[in-house]
């Protein structure tokens, strides 16, 4: 289905099979700071090596691990000062300004506004920050190493002493990071980029573990069952999601069963999402209108925000089915998940979200697993079934779910929704559509909203199996005379020298199969 990430004129890129018949909460880190308790970690924190002292100790929260104040940005050479009367930390470290407010889901970085997994807040006393998000707003490489449990961060500085040592050694002054061809990036990372199948649709995803696979949420979003499809044509069923974020659109998923091959994998590497500039050269991996493991190659173009989201545009080609796919920057490091895409341009306007959380959601999740019995799909704002509900609240159902569509050209409100039972026994839905985008932009959007309204369909079909439904978008207007040219029933003297016109633009039918006829 085709739509867009909150007010931007995107569609998201998962595909979707809304015209066949079809025959939920989120478990871990959420966007939510209050959705769990804070826990005291054992987790030790070393800078440039050696390792911080912090008191109180870290504290673990959503994912996130939370480190009081001042010794984190003493430790990265940031001056940081503390406002009481806004209850802010502010802190700047060269052409680097940042502000966390406590209780914030949001802080801001140079002038803007970076979402946060969980909020800076203060604890027994203490201003605590995240303590990954503040290593990378200051420039800062943080790496978990699982066998010690440990976070290590290596600041500017830091880095910049070691290559200067390899000199001063006779070393060539190269980074560790070699940046890869086409080539050999895609064979370091092709296994890992899947195809992911629900009963609502086809997307993509990237192997995590040997359990764990990420995609968007938007893929799996509604859908009770899937599976994943690697590279060798086996198929490993779907448990379900562990941790998600809707507003994020990313969720990692976990499989039934282990898949073998991955079992003693080193993984994608992902990289420091804070280093992406525009002008960067990416790699798209991903399985566009169900073909596997496409590869394109194209420039991250702008990095916006939507609802504090960070976003990267590219014009690194993606298509339907992209979505959960792969974005990898030159050193082969796993930057972003490809998401949405602007269509009926020739501009290549794409973006992939960035994945600045996802190693606390690993944390998390290797520090507290999900229990078995609640790992499930996310839960769809759709009932299983209708057969017992009245005409009013089928009808607030489809309002409250189906009242806009985004499309390619902006979005698309319907109103005057209505529900009623005629006497050859069917159930007649209606709706009426914004009267400005038909005119303007009804022909561009046709294909669109047939397919949003054969969605609707599926829907209806799957809550009530056993009824005759027929559908109708009206477009209508009134006038101060009568509109010529219409057929007989779509103009109506209104009194008063008013004329109203009104004709059906989406007609479906839903019998033991749907039909459709779309009037642009």
């Amino acid at each position: 289905m085709k739509t867009s990430m909150r007010n931007k004129i995107l569609m998201l890129l998962a595909a979707a099979f809304i015209a066949l018949p079809a025959q939920t909460a989120i478990l871990a880190p959420t966007s939510s700071a209050d959705q769990t308790p804070a826990m005291q970690s054992e987790i030790r924190v070393y800078v440039d090596g050696k390792p911080l002292a912090l008191k109180p100790a870290p504290v673990q929260k959503n994912g996130t691990l939370l480190v009081p104040m001042r010794p984190i940005f003493d430790a990265l050479r940031a001056p940081v000062a503390w406002q009481q009367q806004t209850k802010t930390v502010f802190a700047q470290k060269g052409s680097r300004n940042i502000s966390l407010k406590i209780g914030s889901a949001q802080a801001v970085v140079n002038g803007k506004a970076v979402k946060l997994s969980t909020p800076a807040q203060v604890i027994g006393g203490a201003t605590m920050v995240p303590l990954r998000f503040v290593s990378e707003a200051l420039e800062a490489d943080a790496a978990w190493e699982s066998r010690t449990k440990s976070v290590r961060i290596a600041s500017v500085e830091y880095r910049l002493e070691q290559e200067m040592k390899r000199l001063d050694n006779g070393q060539t002054a190269k980074s560790d990071r070699q940046k890869l061809s086409a080539a050999e990036l895609v064979a370091r990372n092709d296994e890992y980029v899947v195809m992911i199948t629900t009963n609502y649709g086809q997307g993509s995803g990237i192997v995590l573990s040997d359990r764990w696979v990420l995609t968007n949420y938007h893929v799996i979003n509604g859908a009770k069952e899937g599976q994943v499809q690697l590279n060798d044509g086996v198929s490993v069923p779907l448990q379900g999601m562990v941790a998600g974020d809707q507003e994020q659109d990313l969720a990692i998923l976990q499989t039934k069963e282990p898949m073998q091959r991955f079992a003693q994998s080193e993984g994608v590497v992902i990289g420091n999402s804070y280093d992406v500039r525009k002008g960067d050269r990416v790699y798209a991996i991903g399985s566009p209108l169900g073909i596997r493991n496409t590869v394109s190659e194209g420039l991250i173009s702008n990095i916006t925000f939507e609802g504090g989201v960070r976003l990267f545009q590219t014009n690194a080609q993606i298509d339907h089915g992209s979505s959960g796919g792969g974005l990898f920057n030159e050193y082969g490091e796993l930057i972003g998940i490809t998401t949405s895409g602007v269509e009926d341009t020739k501009a290549d306007l794409n973006f992939a979200v960035d994945l600045s959380g996802l190693e606390g959601w690993l944390l998390d999740l290797e520090q507290n697993p999900v229990e078995e019995g609640k790992i499930a799909f996310p839960a769809s704002a759709l009932p299983d079934s209708l057969k017992d509900a009245t005409d009013e609240e089928i009808r607030q159902l489809l309002e409250n779910n189906f009242g806009e569509s985004q499309t390619s050209q902006g979005v698309a409100a319907f109103n005057n929704w209505a529900v009623a039972r005629d006497a050859q026994g069917w159930i007649v839905v209606s709706a009426v559509i914004d009267p400005a985008f038909y005119i303007i932009y009804g022909d561009k959007t046709s294909n669109e909203l047939k397919l949003w309204a054969l969605n609707i369909g599926s829907e209806l079909r799957r809550m009530l199996p056993d009824q005759r439904i027929q559908f109708l978008v009206y477009y209508e207007q009134t006038f101060n005379a009568k509109p010529r040219g219409f057929a007989d029933g779509e103009t109506t003297d209104l009194g008063g020298g008013k004329w109203r016109l009104r004709y059906d633009v989406i007609n479906l039918q839903i019998l033991e199969r749907m039909h459709i006829r779309v009037r642009s």
